[in-house]
């Protein structure tokens, strides 16, 4: 398995380079050179397979060479062998045709942990088999943060920056960020907004010399071995289904960074019956704009009660736009360098028709998001958070529109817990949902954290200082 840049010029990479690499080294994002396949067959015999069965059989497909089977396996088993539900991923039926997939049984109760606890265990792997350390950094708008926290906490190989906007993520996933107490752990209060935070980190790693100094890495989802197991859950939940060539399931999925759907795109390329995917926006719409218009359009973010998506630069979709255009390298680095300076580009009405091929985009405000909660709530007694309702919201409108026939069996993505958002569950519906006993006095922890301006000189001295400390120590 070889894999390209986005932007054309980077060489090719194994899946171990790119698993250290994080952003290629001309600015672009690595994807597959070719899809795997997985045919009918693979498919039924994975139905029978366990969560952790069903990682091992679609990973192994992307990482060649670099881990033999009974290590792959070994970090699928000890992952989601620890996972708070028997199913890992489980499915709630909501009515006939809906069903609601809940991804935060993880350590941190978000969906990130699914992919982020695979990749630290990779990492470890990969580090110590070569002799080598790491720096990490990470941008956030809220779960991202904690799950690499998590992932990577007291590692040997690694020392991990994470930066998240400051006042701009809930305070449940803020303390998840600055209350671990590991040595090797640096949670930064960004000021300005999740955008701001991610043009850090490409700014580091574009930075070659920074870069090649420091050893940097990325666990962004600008890393595609963050993408990779994120695969998983929707092959488990298709074929759990009962999905067919002849009965294809479709796929709703909060959006903001387009990481998680593209992994809906990845299954459905090499295979996976999937009809439509459905990307779900907050008021930061950007992306349901660009299916319904074929412009991306920069808009200035607007602070929501689903911060985690409030974002306008969607990092992910040029591993999309690769596509979309042809996989020319090109074409996609003079799109995305206008963007960039005007904050605006369009793509041709043949290329808008294929996207609306596959995808469709709804938006559910903050008044919609709180109806939805609430909705829910009465209409199945399960409580939602902000996001996922954001989710069922875009089902609800799909389902509406006629976009997704009534017949068609749909899967909404729940990728928090709503304990997470308290507040703005109990503004929707009157009650306050708790955080799971190992958690319970996270707010009473203490903090750890370093407030820095959105300045990348600030930024990259202080992430030398500490580095500098660390190594002369050693």
């Amino acid at each position: 398995m070889r894999y390209i840049s986005t932007r054309g010029k980077a060489p090719e990479l194994g899946f171990e380079d790119v698993l250290l690499t994080g952003l290629a080294r001309d600015g672009g994002l690595y994807v597959p050179k070719t899809w795997p396949a997985l045919t009918p067959a693979d498919l039924k015999r994975l139905a029978g397979l366990s969560y952790a069965e069903t990682a091992f059989e679609v990973c192994r497909l992307f990482t060649g060479d670099a881990f033999d089977d009974a290590t792959l396996k070994g970090i699928m088993d000890e992952v989601y062998g620890s996972f708070e539900h028997s199913a890992v991923a489980p499915l709630k039926q909501l009515d006939g045709n809906l069903w609601m997939m809940e991804l935060f049984h993880g350590p941190t109760l978000a969906f990130k942990d699914y992919a982020m606890q695979v990749l630290g265990r990779m990492f470890d792997h990969v580090l110590t088999k070569r002799g080598e350390k790491v720096t990490i950094v990470g941008a956030t708008s809220g779960d991202t943060g904690s799950a690499a926290i998590e992932a990577f906490r007291d590692s040997a190989n690694a020392e991990i920056f994470i930066f998240f906007p400051k006042g701009r993520v809930s305070p449940v996933q803020q303390h998840q960020m600055t209350t671990v107490d590991a040595p090797n752990v640096h949670a930064i209060a960004l000021e300005g907004t999740f955008d701001d935070c991610q043009d850090m980190v490409k700014a580091l790693f574009n930075d070659i010399a920074f870069r090649d100094k420091h050893n940097l890495s990325g666990v962004n989802s600008i890393n595609w071995a963050r993408i990779l197991p994120q695969v998983v859950y929707y092959v488990t939940s298709a074929l759990s289904i009962g999905a067919t060539a002849e009965r294809p399931v479709s796929f709703v999925v909060p959006t903001g960074n387009f990481g998680n759907i593209f992994a809906a795109y990845a299954a459905k390329q090499m295979g996976l019956p999937v009809d439509r995917m459905v990307v779900a926006t907050n008021q930061n719409d950007i992306l349901s704009r660009f299916l319904a218009s074929g412009e991306m359009k920069l808009e200035g973010v607007q602070p929501s009660i689903s911060p985690s998506m409030d974002i306008q630069v969607s990092s992910n979709f040029e591993r999309y736009l690769f596509d979309l255009f042809d996989r020319d390298g090109a074409a996609v680095t003079e799109a995305l360098s206008g963007f960039r300076e005007t904050g605006h580009f369009a793509v041709s009405q043949g290329m808008l028709d294929r996207a609306r091929a596959e995808f469709d985009g709804f938006r559910t405000d903050e008044d919609g998001t709180r109806a939805t909660i609430k909705a829910v709530y009465e209409e199945t007694g399960e409580i939602t958070d902000p996001h996922s309702a954001v989710s069922l919201g875009a089902a609800r409108q799909a389902r509406d529109s006629g976009a997704i026939g009534m017949d068609m069996p749909m899967i909404s993505l729940a990728c928090a817990h709503p304990a997470k958002f308290p507040d703005a569950v109990e503004s929707a519906i009157g009650l306050r949902p708790a955080l799971p006993p190992r958690l319970a006095d996270l707010l009473e922890r203490e903090e750890r954290m370093t407030v820095l301006a959105n300045d990348y000189g600030t930024v990259s001295t202080h992430i030398a200082g500490i580095v500098a400390t660390k190594e002369n120590a050693a």
